[in-house]
């Protein structure tokens, strides 16, 4: 019989509107929170994305790729290949862009210039044997990258086989994070 009492005691200093504004007022409060984390995660998710470099081409292995807009000279850009051997069509590469539309391209033997600034050296033949055939040379027409990594055996630009790469290849500007 103590227990309707102490209920009845309980509920008779239970003020239900001050409660019911107490939480209304928390739950617009962490709702409004919530709701701002939940918008930001998705803002986030559909402009940065995190890739990973499996190859020794850069000397980075983790990096923060910002979808949208074209890289400046000597920034990282991400970019879509196209497809051919060695690699399948979609394969995501990471390489500085050291070459934009009218800058000309040029190589003297194997060795690649942009504007004159030597920018690598094109081996005669990969590490697996096979005959590599340089790259383009001339001047980027509007639309087309020169790209490249520091790596002597990088698979870039100096070779045939990737070329220059095309503004509708690149998926954005990459920031190296380890």
């Amino acid at each position: 019989m103590r227990y309707p009492f102490l209920f009845a005691r309980l509920f008779a200093r239970f003020d239900g509107e001050s409660f019911r504004l107490k939480l209304s007022a928390h739950l617009r409060r962490w709702g409004i929170g919530y709701l701002g984390v939940v918008l930001a995660a998705a803002w986030f998710q559909a402009n940065y994305v995190l890739g990973l470099n499996a190859s020794s081409s850069l000397p980075q292995h983790l990096f923060l790729i910002h979808k949208g807009g074209l890289p400046q000279r000597g920034d990282y850009v991400v970019f879509r290949w196209l497809g051919g051997a060695p690699y399948p069509a979609g394969v995501i590469f990471v390489k500085v862009l050291a070459g934009l539309p009218g800058d000309l391209i040029s190589r003297t033997d194997r060795d690649f210039f942009v504007n004159g600034t030597p920018v690598g050296h094109a081996k005669s033949v990969s590490r697996a044997g096979l005959a590599l055939e340089p790259g383009p040379t001339g001047t980027l027409p509007a639309g087309r990258y020169y790209v490249l990594a520091p790596h002597p055996d990088s698979l870039d630009s100096r070779y045939r086989l990737m070329g220059w790469i095309s503004e509708s290849q690149i998926i954005g500007r990459a920031y190296a994070l380890f």
